[in-house]
């Protein structure tokens, strides 16, 4: 999906960005005014994610969020048909939704990321941030787990 997600629900963008959908974050564009982002959400084919009635009723396409908190506001997307499994192959940077591409096993990485010969790992062609599966996507994992528990009940 295309998502497009105001500055009040900014907890999910990187949750639905590593369940590889195209998500663009308000507060990262600077979409503060409604008609910005509105603007944006049409010209880029975009379905809002708001806390905001009167916003979410303007759009062309969006998901209205009752709750405040994180794994609440996953339910909820969930609940509206959003996939939110884990990307095999991570397609989308967490950090600004630049496009990823694989990091050769021969290829150096910064300090902070992982030798790519022994995990898995991706860069980001926009900002060069480098991901790798470990304790952070374990975390995620875990919380989508509880999310999708507790929507099957």
């Amino acid at each position: 999906m295309r998502l497009l997600v105001d500055v009040m629900c900014g907890g999910i963008v990187s949750y639905l960005r590593m369940c590889n959908h195209d998500t663009v974050y308000a507060g990262d564009r600077g979409l503060e005014a409604d008609d910005d982002a509105l603007a944006v959400a049409r010209d880029e084919d975009r379905t809002i994610v708001t806390r905001d009635g009167p916003l979410a009723s303007r759009a062309d396409e969006s998901i209205l969020l009752e709750s405040r908190e994180v794994e609440d506001q996953l339910a909820e997307l969930t609940a509206a048909g959003v996939d939110l499994t884990l990307a095999d192959e991570p397609a989308f940077c967490g950090r600004c939704n630049g496009p990823l591409e694989r990091v050769d096993p021969t290829a150096s990485t910064p300090d902070y990321a992982p030798d790519p010969a022994e995990f898995e790992t991706w860069v980001c062609r926009d900002c060069g941030q480098h991901f790798w599966r470990g304790s952070h996507w374990e975390r995620v994992a875990e919380t989508l787990a509880r999310v999708r528990e507790s929507t099957e009940e």
